[in-house]
């Protein structure tokens, strides 16, 4: 286990260097420490850096709530955005901005937290009302599809084509022109939903031998299933409100460890919140370096990557149920 985390966070300092060093225009990155006062240190501590922090943090919540999500779910297609929290707090970013509050600083991550934090309610609601995860798994898909109308309808209505085109860009999902005031909105937000899934790890890993087995191990199971839901939207939340909508991060992160940690659902969160740091922080460099006339948005280009990695999970998947 130490292992991988050395090496998940050697890859990360690496992947962390050639973000801030690589761009449209290449930049010496020693002329960043040697001259503070220089435009190449502008650009590197203003500029590259937070989006790079920034990136790793998004991604860092996306991987740490999709571990939480297919340990909680006991499902290995779950992800971030699979009980609509994605969604509400889309929707509450979406209805800021057509309403101009995007002028207020903060106030879209306000609207974006709101709609997470009124998510996660009513899934905690219902959690403690109905256990099965299938039927929370349904709910959340009500919800999400209730939550993606509900912004379609903000489109429809909107009385300006430019706050239109702003909600657009914002839901697309992007890391561009982050500054480090946007990793102070995560950071913190991830570190209290990261205290959230350790706390909620023991009852994760009972749920992987079955519910049965899980109500006889003594473990207080409904208030652990209610910490880790609160950790899943808590991270999901913090994710959309600076970054916006980004997919596939959640899914993809907890597999690429899944097989070193032996599938244990305590043990994968730390690993899973690395690797889903160490995807963005990769995939919006390589955003950035793809040689088109406008920037990809990084939530299209992790989807563009992403469907066919969910498409050759669901595969394996289906042969193992077949088998």
């Amino acid at each position: 286990m130490s292992r991988l985390l050395t090496a998940l966070a050697g890859a990360i300092l690496l992947a962390l260097v050639l973000a801030i060093s690589f761009g449209e225009v290449p930049l010496p990155l020693g002329e960043a420490f040697t001259n503070p006062s220089s435009g190449v240190a502008e650009v590197v501590w203003a500029v590259r850096a937070p989006r790079a922090m920034t990136a790793l943090m998004v991604g860092a919540a996306l991987g740490l709530a999709g571990a939480v999500l297919q340990g909680l779910l006991r499902n290995p297609l779950a992800d971030p955005g699979v009980l609509g929290v994605s969604a509400v707090a889309a929707l509450g970013a979406a209805s800021a901005i057509v309403l101009g509050a995007a002028v207020v600083p903060g106030a879209v991550e306000i609207a974006a937290l709101t709609g997470a934090g009124l998510a996660g309610g009513l899934l905690v609601l219902f959690s403690s009302r109905v256990r099965a995860p299938e039927a929370l798994i349904l709910f959340g898909v009500a919800l999400s599809s209730f939550a993606g109308a509900a912004t379609a309808l903000i489109f429809n209505l909107s009385p300006s084509p430019i706050a239109s085109a702003e909600v657009m860009s914002w839901l697309l999902g992007s890391v561009q022109n982050r500054s480090w005031v946007d990793v102070l909105w995560v950071a913190p937000l991830l570190a209290l939903s990261a205290v959230l899934s350790a706390l909620a790890a023991p009852g994760l890993r009972m749920l992987s031998l079955g519910e049965e087995t899980a109500q006889t191990s003594g473990l207080p199971m409904a208030r652990l299933r209610l910490t880790a839901l609160l950790a899943a939207a808590l991270a999901t939340g913090a994710a959309v409100a600076v970054s916006g909508v980004i997919g596939f991060v959640g899914l993809a992160a907890p597999h690429l460890v899944r097989a070193l940690v032996r599938g244990d659902p305590g043990r994968i969160l730390a690993p899973s919140a690395m690797s889903g740091g160490l995807i963005l922080i990769v995939a919006d460099l390589l955003a950035r370096i793809t040689p088109t006339d406008q920037e990809l948005k990084l939530g299209v280009f992790t989807a563009l990557v992403g469907a066919p990695l969910f498409a050759l999970i669901a595969w394996r998947a289906a042969r193992e149920w077949r088998l």
